[in-house]
């Protein structure tokens, strides 16, 4: 095979496919799927699918060509390297697998602000898959397809199997991207989410050098035009939060921030669906209701159709794949002005992290840094008592350059925006999990209102001694209990054990961020002030 560019490999595939389906809108796509066998109807048109044996991302399987321009700039640390050879050969090997099979054909944007916006091209032969790429990326109008030339082409094959010997893979499932040309080859694997972080890692990769901060958060923004940001790792209600009836949705997972503001780099929300409440969380359950909507693991009643979202059965990461349109409250321009507050979420399951707390710009690049949150015993095998989780810039799967490169930026960033940053924890209060109690929803909002609003800049704090973020000491609407986690604990010595473990976890897990600035390192907790 001589060597393929991005522009001429959709050419390629399409020239010894059986059939293309080129852009076809979303009734025709879950059609085909049903017809194919490919999954089922849920009671409201959602179509509902089954990934078999992945149900999550296959980090171990990602792979960067490792070649000039990826050298020197790549966080090899974080990725498996791919020789050059070795991905045409798997591309070549990918390209005569789809040879005579139906294709499913999607060319897509990536990015809502016009002069940062990527075309994509994604080719699958699995109808269902191209229905979830075209809910999640932005759609063109149908005239600006005349003569679409791709930035980004994906080949998606869910029943290709890599050669470990041939390719060079860990298993016969891969995820190889070559930053050079473009190219994405996910095989192996029916987990639609590889499709859409594929494209974020990529805009990981190009995006600073073009000066726009990559970031894996949602985004909003008020009635007065104030854009807030929510970082947070699975769990931590980092969509729940950003969906919001009183504030309208950007975006809900992935986002640059430029000169000019903030932008969508998607058209669509990848939501869990793990005890979706139509109560707690309306806007997304509405959402899964909508024709077209994907239900990625969803457990349906066997004669009512009906969702269970309680059901975690098959994964606690049961998802929800729609298109930003199905909202009512939601930007139409995927864009928002600089970012009046940036909130850094997690869901600490020691009980140890206030529920609230105003950062300064070393602090919240510590936070950023960290990536921290907790996963809780029950969740996983083996894990019978909470476990700290430490994901660089609260995404350290997609990040194709080093953490602190992103750091960087986002330090310049909000010195240059004046930002107001917070720590919202979701988590644990009175105790760990399996002792306190969750923080309640309610409170969570009323707390990050008050923060979004305004409310908190001037109002009376507290330094918390060990973390050194300042802390409100009352919020109208909250138990004043509540803000101080310490008190909440029945065994107050339990408490500073507890919170000596976390600071330690912290300290070890930031030690390998050498390479940061000297005063987001003196930012974080310190071990001997929790045991004083």
């Amino acid at each position: 095979m001589t060597k393929t560019t991005c522009q001429s490999l959709a050419a390629t595939i399409a020239a010894k496919a059986e059939k293309v389906y080129l852009n076809d809108p979303a009734p025709a796509l879950v059609e085909y799927a049903v017809r194919r066998g490919e999954g089922t109807l849920s009671a409201d048109g959602a179509f509902v699918a089954d990934t078999g044996i992945f149900t999550g991302r296959s980090v171990k399987d990602k792979f960067i060509v490792r070649d000039e321009k990826t050298e020197n700039l790549v966080w090899w640390d974080n990725a498996n390297a791919m020789t050059p050879a070795r991905f045409d050969a798997l591309l070549e090997d990918f390209v005569a697998a789809l040879d005579g099979c139906e294709v499913f054909h999607q060319q897509l944007y990536a990015g809502a602000e016009l002069r940062h916006q990527n075309n994509i091209a994604v080719l699958t032969p699995s109808a269902w898959h191209a229905l979830f790429i075209r809910n999640l990326l932005i759609r063109p109008a149908a005239a600006a397809l005349e003569g679409f030339a791709p930035d980004i082409t994906i080949v998606h094959n869910p029943g290709f199997r890599a050669d470990p010997k041939k390719h060079g893979t860990n298993s016969d499932t891969v995820i190889a991207l070559d930053l050079s040309r473009n190219i994405v080859l996910i095989g192996g694997t029916a987990y639609a989410g590889e499709i859409k972080k594929s494209v974020f890692s990529i805009f990981n990769f190009h995006a600073p050098s073009q000066g726009v901060l990559p970031m894996h958060c949602s985004a909003n923004v008020g009635k007065d035009g104030d854009t807030a940001l929510f970082f947070g790792l699975s769990g931590t209600g980092k969509t729940t939060l950003s969906t919001d009836p009183a504030r309208v949705l950007i975006g809900d997972d992935e986002h640059g921030w430029s000169d000019d503001g903030v932008f969508n780099l998607e058209g669509g929300c990848y939501a869990k669906t793990i005890n979706l409440s139509a109560k707690a969380e309306p806007e997304i359950h509405g959402a899964t209701k909508a024709f077209g909507t994907v239900l990625e693991n969803v457990v349906l009643h066997p004669e009512t159709r009906e969702p269970d979202f309680a059901d975690g059965s098959k994964t606690e990461n049961t998802r929800a794949a729609y298109p930003l349109y199905v909202l009512d409250n939601v930007s139409r321009t995927g864009t928002g002005p600089t970012p009046t507050n940036v909130v850094l979420l997690t869901a600490d399951a020691f009980g140890v992290l206030p529920p609230i707390a105003r950062l300064n710009p070393e602090q919240a690049i510590y936070h950023f840094l960290s990536g921290y949150t907790a996963k809780v015993a029950g969740t996983e095998r083996g894990v019978t008592e909470p476990q700290a989780t430490f994901s660089a810039c609260f995404g350290a799967p997609f990040m194709s350059l080093h953490p602190t490169v992103y750091g960087r930026m986002l330090k310049k960033r909000l010195k240059d925006s004046l930002a107001e940053c917070w720590l919202i924890n979701t988590g644990w209060t009175g105790g760990p999990y399996g002792v306190g109690r969750r923080i309640s929803i309610k409170d969570t909002r009323r707390l990050l209102d008050a923060a979004l609003s305004g409310e908190l800049v001037n109002t009376e704090t507290r330094i918390d001694p060990v973390f050194g973020f300042a802390v409100p000491r009352a919020v109208e609407g909250v138990d004043a209990a509540l803000l101080n986690p310490r008190e909440t604990w029945a065994d107050k010595h339990a408490y500073d054990r507890q919170s000596e473990k976390l600071v330690a976890l912290f300290e070890a897990n930031f030690a390998k961020f050498g390479a940061a600035d000297a005063q987001v390192a003196e930012a974080g907790p310190r071990l001997a002030v929790a045991a004083e």
